[in-house]
């Protein structure tokens, strides 16, 4: 709930723009390996770089926040090549990851909770991809379920709506046969396996798995004991009488963490033609969030 106190605490107004981080939050990003600080050192008689990291960050959370394209980044900001390029190179050498685990675990321990979850909350999300020319190397697919023609986004988080882990894909994965309604189910059975194969022993002690209808049958149960076989899964159902929107014990954590993420305009839409910049941007979408937690606690 918005007030007098609460409105003050969080106005970004004096910033440059809304998306730039405050000095609290560089803070917390500064000490790891920035965006910047994963590009290699200048050679040898070469001039010295001038190019602030903390506006390099500015840049890519302004081109997430606001949606635009690169060529449309502000001239107070660094180059869109050079933006585009280093989010490309500390995407692909985990920067990116590593900021959002160090960023995860002090989440973690503002709330009290152990650094590494017990438990966790699966679900998915399809978006429409854009207007795109050309060939791509990462195809989209068509949801048969809910008919759209894009990708599709599986997340994983914690009990508290923090993502732990996310995975992008074409919208039919194995391209499913069959009625609309039994090709959704399937599709959330692949996705959710390819989630869990993906998470590579980062969350040990996970035991618990909280999913929706889509979710249950044998062969999503044989995906996750073949990848982790102490996870349990606990299907939350919807009931035949409920209308509207019903809050539903534990399986309602995924959905603010969705809608929080879809703020960022750039989500909005699948604009990327890569699957790893989609994913880039999940990242940091959720690096977003947890600064503004850390930062302005309630």
């Amino acid at each position: 709930m918005w007030t007098t106190e609460s409105r003050a605490r969080h106005d970004r107004g004096k910033l440059r723009y809304p998306s730039d981080l405050t000095d609290d939050e560089w803070s917390l990003v500064a000490p790891v390996d920035t965006l910047r600080g994963s590009t290699p050192p200048a050679k040898p008689g070469g001039r010295k770089r001038k190019k602030d990291e903390r506006q390099l960050v500015n840049g890519i959370m302004y081109v997430l926040s606001t949606g635009c394209q690169w060529r449309y980044v502000p001239k107070d900001l660094p180059p869109r090549s050079t933006l585009h390029d280093d989010l490309d190179l500390c995407n692909y050498d985990g920067t990116i990851e590593k900021i959002h685990h160090t960023l995860y675990v002090k989440c973690r321990e503002q709330a009290g909770r152990e650094a590494s979850p017990t438990a966790c909350v699966i679900d998915s999300q399809s978006v429409k991809s854009a207007e795109k020319g050309g060939g791509r190397i990462d195809p989209n697919g068509y949801d048969a379920g809910k008919k759209i023609k894009g990708k599709k986004r599986h997340i994983l988080v914690d009990t508290i709506g923090l993502l732990l882990h996310a995975v992008v894909h074409p919208a039919d994965i194995q391209d499913p046969v069959g009625d609309s309604e039994a090709a959704s189910l399937r599709e959330s059975r692949d996705g959710g396996g390819l989630v869990l194969s993906t998470l590579f022993g980062m969350y040990p002690f996970l035991r618990k798995l909280f999913a929706d209808a889509g979710y249950q049958g044998p062969q999503f149960q044989s995906a996750v004991t073949n990848v982790m076989p102490q996870l349990s899964i606990e299907i939350v159902k919807r009931s035949d009488q409920a209308k509207g929107f019903v809050v539903l014990p534990r399986r309602w954590v995924v959905e603010p963490t969705l809608a929080w993420l879809n703020r960022c305009r750039r989500l909005a839409k699948d604009f990327e033609n890569l699957t790893r910049m989609a994913m880039a941007f999940i990242r940091l979408a959720s690096i977003r969030l947890m600064l503004r937690r850390l930062c302005n606690p309630t």
